[in-house]
Order: structure tokens, then sequence, then C-alpha cells
């Protein structure tokens, strides 16, 4: 004859493993979403030095003069080669595939880069796919002075 709740005995594991699996996958994906944004800002870093460099690549001949204002003029070749050299010179210890998407200057004064990489998330698992593209732009103004 079975005591009071024999019926029940053991019902406490499968529970007590599903509840485990589900806290494994929250800490799979919080650990997942921080790497991507410590990746990101890591990729934002380098986008915003290549855009320091880009909007630094001008000439003292391509000074404009135009009554107390000093303006440098951009060249869209000039500011590419620069961004492609700091691109290539940046730390790319933790960023995969890291490479300049496009650089130029929209208006003469103000250098835009756009550079990607692709991220790969530290725990990999069925809720977190294998890789994932990342891109971000970053401007800078030109000034003399």
């Amino acid at each position: 004859m079975r005591g009071r709740g024999g019926a029940e005995e053991g019902s406490a594991l499968p529970l007590a493993l599903v509840l485990f699996l589900i806290a494994v996958s929250f800490v799979a994906v919080a650990a997942g979403a921080s790497a991507l944004h410590l990746d990101r800002l890591r990729l934002l870093t380098v986008a915003d030095g290549a855009a320091l460099a880009a909007a630094e690549s001008f000439r003292v001949a391509d000074v404009v003069v135009e009554g107390d204002e000093v303006r440098p003029r951009l060249q869209d070749d000039r500011v590419r080669a620069a961004a492609a050299d700091a691109v290539a010179a940046a730390d790319r210890a933790d960023l995969t595939d890291l490479r300049l998407v496009a650089a130029g200057t929209p208006d003469g004064r103000v250098a835009a880069v756009t550079v990607s990489a692709v991220w790969h998330p530290p725990i990999v698992s069925s809720l977190l796919p294998l890789t994932v593209p990342i891109q971000v732009v970053s401007t800078a103004a030109a000034r003399f002075g």
C-alpha cells in the first residue's frame, strides 16, 4: 500500500532540469549580448579613429580662406586613403574580418567612414547564431587651427 503522495515521487527532478536549462539559456544569451556590445564598441573605436585620420587628410593647399573663416576642403581620394591606412593599422586582435566598407566626404568638410567586422558569440548554441556581421558609421569634421 502506498503512502500519501507516493505517486508524486521523482516529479521534482524533471522540473529542476527544465529550470536549469532555462537558466543556462539566459546566461548564454546575456553573455552573447554583452560580447556583441563590446565588439561593436571596439569596432566603433576603429571607425572613429579612421574618421579622425580621414578628416585630417587635407593639405595646406586645400585650405580656403573666406573672410574670417579658414576652412579645409576634403577630397574623397585622400579621405579614402587615410581611412584605409587607419583601419589597416588598427588592432585586429578582437575583431574578425575587419574591413573598410566606405569612406568619403559628402560636403568637403566632413569625413564619413563605414567599417564592418564579423562577430562570433562566446557560447555557440542553438539560441545564438554562429556569426553576425556588424557595421558602424563614424563621421569627423575637418577643422583648421
